[in-house]
């Protein structure tokens, strides 16, 4: 797992390893990253459906209760595929915009 950390976001980048196994990696490795907003990047998952992307939504419930942003990246779901506690885009750049909106929404109080 590697962890690629821009001021208060860190980005998660799987290495070649199965999506439970990532999963398992990513709750042990949580508290290390716990403070920071999150963006899990899915895109060397060949397979992925929204079931998998389901598999994330304890972590992000976690999180998100916390006033952190967690975001999954991948082009492989689409969010209409997936309930809304749960955040999914096709791009980094998107996740990244994601992570601002909701901070400025954060600030503000909304």
């Amino acid at each position: 797992m590697i962890f690629d950390k821009d001021g208060t976001t860190t980005i998660v980048f799987q290495e070649n390893i199965d999506l439970k196994t990532f999963l398992e990696n990513l709750n042990k490795a949580y508290p290390t990253i716990e403070n920071d907003h999150i963006i899990v990047n899915l895109f060397s998952f060949e397979q992925l459906n929204a079931g998998n992307v389901l598999e994330f939504l304890q972590l992000s419930d976690l999180h998100r209760n916390a006033n952190k942003s967690f975001v999954l990246v991948t082009n492989k779901v689409s969010y209409d595929e997936v309930p809304d506690t749960i955040i999914v885009v096709p791009t980094i750049q998107e996740a990244k915009d994601i992570v601002e909106m909701e901070e400025i929404e954060r600030d503000l109080g909304i």
